[in-house]
């Protein structure tokens, strides 16, 4: 068998591949053949010194036929080999996208050749060679940052001891450091010191104490919903995935062949992606209005009359997010008149509840009253605001179906669409939260927890309005103490949100969402007065 170097401008083999032989040979021909190699430029084959000749292997190598390479040889790997070699010689293919790997050798390569020119012709071959293979997603446009973290890393950056942080949805306390409830700490320490805990998986619908508890807060102990075992509950990650479980198992399984989810305009930033990655389309429905800062409920109601029978209502069980607008519960009466004649489907989200108002039953009551006039809906529920668990991503889905017959299948497919997206939930937040909701003494505890912080919440909302007041601001800024939760939609427009940024180091959504959280004794002089500023400004 021969191996050869072959010549020849043009050759594909000088496209392939190279062989390096290392070991004794060092960079030169191949001798992994049977006892022959043959000169690149046509000089003939030449036999091997005999493995049996006596020799050792530095004077094998030293008596072995130099191959005679012309200028225009190409290179090329062996492609007739057999297990035969001079002993110590090994040999390593370098592959095509891997070809630059042979340039540093090339004074090596200079000894078994027989001119320079050799060498020249080496290293145009290299250069010529194809690159790498190019990317299947080398098309894939590079994707938007997230605003909100972008917002919140452009604070971080920011060097200014005046800086403000209005763009979490995260608690704060009075010195704007992360507070985790005193309630969670004593749950913490109960769950330490259980000699059973371990990290076994949890069931694939989640951990029992925690859905079935979540459940009886969500629509009370006493609700026919869960006494007729009409509820099936599942465990999701927090509130996020928990409106993505629902919308993937109605992308699935809601008998109507035009699908469209209704949203409130505006909405939580992330519920357009959440339905339009499961196919869903999606339609707004007026909410805010901008002239009274507060909600535009006739258009509300004539939206919901006016969409296709059968279309799936998103609706913010309290403390709307971004606006901070709620119905009233005549409001809340007349939508359900109108999601029942046009036969939608109700899809609570609800991640405010008791850190709205301080009361968990308030902060619920239009979930409750769906649910007790027979509803079949579903309902995303939360525990990041309310119990500070945002890093544990404790969280419930529940859906309510007309027989416990039909919750029955519900759950079983449910219990399929949660095994194919994350197995199993997470134990650890789920674990805190039912040792709080399962425990009468640590509930107790748990709602003074929610009404100190919606109460410092409900403080910042009334002193804003007072510093706007006391500054002459122009405009009505009554729509502060009038809004709910977490968050207030100021008004401010784009531009001013923008100058509050760059001349003020305040940082908010460019929609002129702020936390109301972000606010505390120390910054709200600073704020109210920064407000006035660009407001006159304008």
């Amino acid at each position: 068998m021969d191996a050869r170097w072959d010549a020849g401008t043009g050759d594909p083999g000088a496209r392939e591949s190279v062989l390096r032989c290392t070991g004794l040979l060092g960079l030169a021909g191949c001798p992994r053949v049977a006892g022959r190699v043959t000169g690149g430029c046509g000089a003939g084959p030449q036999p091997w010194p005999s493995a049996g000749s006596g020799l050792t292997p530095q004077q094998n190598v030293a008596k072995r036929p130099r191959p005679v390479a012309s200028p225009a040889v190409g290179l090329r790997s062996c492609a007739r080999g057999s297990s035969q070699q001079p002993p110590g010689i090994t040999h390593t293919i370098i592959p095509l996208g891997r070809y630059k790997a042979v340039v540093p050798n090339l004074p090596r390569l200079a000894s078994t050749m027989s001119s320079s020119t050799s060498i020249e012709r080496l290293a145009t071959i290299t250069k010529h060679m194809s690159p790498p293979s190019a990317s299947s997603f080398d098309s894939l446009p590079l994707a938007p940052a997230d605003p909100l973290f972008g917002l919140s890393a452009a604070y971080k950056a920011d060097t200014s001891d005046k800086k403000v942080d209005l763009g979490v949805g995260a608690y704060r306390d009075d010195n704007a450091k992360p507070y985790i409830l005193p309630v969670v700490k004593k749950a913490e320490q109960i769950i330490q010191s259980d000699p059973e805990l371990n990290h076994e998986y949890l069931p694939i619908a989640g951990l029992p104490a925690f859905t079935s508890a979540a459940a009886k807060l969500i629509f009370g102990k006493d609700s026919s919903v869960i006494k007729d075992k009409r509820v099936s509950s599942v465990q999701s990650i927090s509130g996020t995935g928990a409106v993505h479980l629902g919308a993937l198992f109605l992308a699935k399984f809601y008998p109507r062949p035009d699908k469209k989810v209704y949203f409130s305009n505006p909405t939580w930033a992330n519920h357009g992606q959440i339905f339009s990655n499961v196919n869903l389309s999606t339609v707004s429905y007026p909410y805010w209005d901008p002239a009274t800062k507060g909600l535009n409920f006739a258009g509300y109601v004539e939206s919901l009359e006016a969409a296709p029978e059968g279309s799936i209502i998103l609706l913010h069980a309290c403390a709307h997010n971004p606006t901070g607008v709620d119905p009233t519960r005549e409001q809340w009466i007349k939508l359900a008149e109108v999601i029942r004649s046009k036969r939608h489907f109700p899809f609570f989200d609800c991640a405010y509840q008791g850190f709205a108002s301080g009361d968990l039953a308030n902060d619920a009551w239009a979930i409750r009253y769906f649910a007790d006039a027979g509803f079949e809906m579903c309902v995303a529920q939360s525990f990041s605001k309310n119990l500070g668990l945002y890093g544990q991503r404790a969280g419930c889905f529940h859906f309510v179906a007309p027989t416990e017959e039909a919750q029955v299948r519900i759950g079983s497919q449910l219990a399929i669409l949660q095994r194919s997206e994350i197995s199993n939930p997470p134990a650890y937040g789920a674990r805190i939260a039912a040792v709080i909701l399962n425990n009468e003494q640590l509930f107790a505890e748990w709602e003074d927890n929610l009404r100190t912080m919606s109460g410092r919440i409900i403080d910042m909302r009334k002193a804003l309005y007072g510093k706007l007041v006391e500054l002459g601001t122009p405009g009505d800024w009554k729509h502060i103490v009038n809004q709910i939760g977490m968050f207030s939609f100021t008004g401010l427009t784009e531009a001013q949100v923008q100058k509050l940024k760059e001349e003020y180091h305040v940082y908010l959504t460019k929609n002129g969402r702020i936390s109301m959280a972000g606010l505390n004794t120390r910054n709200i002089d600073y704020f109210a007065a920064a407000v006035d500023r660009v407001v006159r400004d304008a």
